[in-house]
């Protein structure tokens, strides 16, 4: 029988010992297990232009409202929901995208939730700008709410033709991947 060779070691390890993670006592086993990649080539496309542009728009929509006080009128309580609401979960998708996440989860359709969100979005980034355009001129006496809220409709504006150009980018992406459902695992 062969001698067994000198240099060869083994080690073991206990699930008390590590903690649970793999990879031993530290996080580098935890950190080799995530690997996130940018994806180079969403950045430089139009949905991806678009949602920065929604981004923008509505975060100077919300800080502007935001900056006066709103509660003199009920309308800009729900423009700040739909502004805020919209800001966040737009941030959230586009960073979902952006590190390739929506790779990971294959059993959602996403084509269809992106294209749905932006026609939701744009529907309601339209009630909301018409909620603030319709109240700007009750405040035409005060110019500096009357400037606030008139530059929160016009980024209300911008959010709205954003979105609405999302949605019919969205819908392409979509029509063009409804007979291939392997390539319906990301937005182009």
């Amino acid at each position: 029988m062969a001698e067994f060779p000198s240099k060869v070691t083994t080690e073991t390890s206990s699930p008390q010992s590590d903690g649970g993670l793999q990879g031993g006592n530290s996080l580098r086993g935890l950190a080799a297990s995530v690997s996130t990649r940018l994806d180079l080539s969403f950045i430089r496309s139009i949905p991806a232009i678009l949602m920065v542009v929604e981004m923008v728009s509505g975060l100077l929509q919300w800080t502007l409202i935001a900056s006066v006080y709103i509660w003199a009128l009920p309308a800009y309580g729900w423009v700040m929901f739909v502004a805020v609401t919209l800001w966040l979960l737009t941030t959230l998708l586009f960073c979902l995208i952006l590190f390739g996440f929506q790779r990971r989860l294959i059993s959602v359709p996403w084509p269809l939730t992106v294209m749905l969100y932006n026609v939701v979005g744009a529907i309601l980034c339209l009630t909301a700008f018409l909620a603030n355009a319709a109240s700007v001129y009750q405040y035409q006496l005060f110019n500096f709410l009357h400037g606030s809220f008139g530059a929160a409709a016009f980024f209300g504006a911008v959010s709205t033709v954003a979105y609405g150009a999302s949605a019919y980018f969205s819908y392409l992406d979509w029509n063009g991947n409804r007979g291939n459902a392997a390539s319906g695992t990301g937005p182009s």
